[in-house]
């Protein structure tokens, strides 16, 4: 290998810097135009991104302008609003980082409910698509993890925030992953009746009524709480818990088995 002569060398090095520099430079374009402008020229900015639905704009210009100008008003605003960019801009991790950093610094905000109500769309579109029911995917064997977080988050809209616009939609969805949930914990409690572990399939059919009551799961509950009792020598409480199926559900044997279906099946229960 050759070696370049000391001036050679030089002129070399000094290339290489200005062609990085050159490279920096357009990659800086952007920012260094937004540094020139006031928190207001900022939020105008990147609130129209935002319309236009250039998230991507929208993204570095909200962050911009909080790290410009932290303490203003406009900053204030940036941090509700960037938290729906990177939502669009399919960034849920860091939507959430933004959402729950919102809700814990403001928290009597007049718009927190609908970072709440974020919370849960962010979390709520991680639960099975459609597509996976018609699939036959077996999703009700899957923890529940992010439905719980974001039934959670849509019961704060729906119980703190009545009169918010977001609360109807907000009880809407509760009710589609009230029903997978309650379907979780029967998945769980037959899986215990298979292994004759009936006080813990009791409670867990039970759990199931308490927690997400109204249920399509709830006659399946019942009739787990049921043959638990019974196997566990209750007498009085399947006896009692019988007469609550036969009250709710008139007509229907109490110890019938039923075809197992999926709770979004809702035309195929009797």
């Amino acid at each position: 290998m050759r070696l370049l002569p000391n001036k050679s060398l030089a002129v070399f090095a000094l290339a290489i810097v200005l062609g990085l520099t050159a490279v920096s430079g357009c990659r800086g374009g952007p920012d260094s135009r937004l540094a020139r402008l006031s928190s207001e020229a900022l939020y105008q900015r990147a609130h129209q991104a935002l319309t236009n639905r250039d998230y991507e704009e929208a993204i570095r210009t909200y962050e911009a302008l909080t790290s410009r100008f932290p303490f203003t008003e406009q900053a204030r605003q940036a941090r509700l609003d960037i938290i729906y960019a990177y939502y669009r801009q399919g960034e849920k991790e860091s939507a959430l980082d933004a959402v729950e950093q919102f809700i814990r610094e403001n928290p009597a905000h007049p718009r927190v409910d609908y970072a709440w109500y974020l919370r849960g769309l962010i979390d709520f579109e991680r639960t099975p698509f459609v597509v996976e029911r018609w699939l036959r995917v077996d999703f009700e064997a899957r923890p529940p993890t992010t439905a719980r977080k974001s039934f959670t988050a849509f019961k704060t809209v729906v119980e703190q925030f009545p009169k918010s616009i977001y609360a109807h939609d907000a009880q809407r969805r509760m009710v589609y992953l009230r029903n997978r949930l309650a379907e979780y914990e029967i998945r769980v409690a037959r899986y215990y009746t298979k292994r004759g572990a009936w006080v813990a399939a009791a409670r867990r059919a039970e759990q199931s009524i308490e927690q997400y009551d109204g249920a399509p799961s709830m006659r399946d509950a019942l009739k787990i709480m049921i043959q638990a009792y019974q196997k566990l020598g209750y007498t009085e409480l399947a006896a009692n818990t019988e007469r609550v199926y036969k009250e709710n559900f008139p007509g229907d044997p109490a110890n019938a088995t039923d075809t197992k279906h999926p709770w979004w099946q809702l035309w195929r229960r009797g």
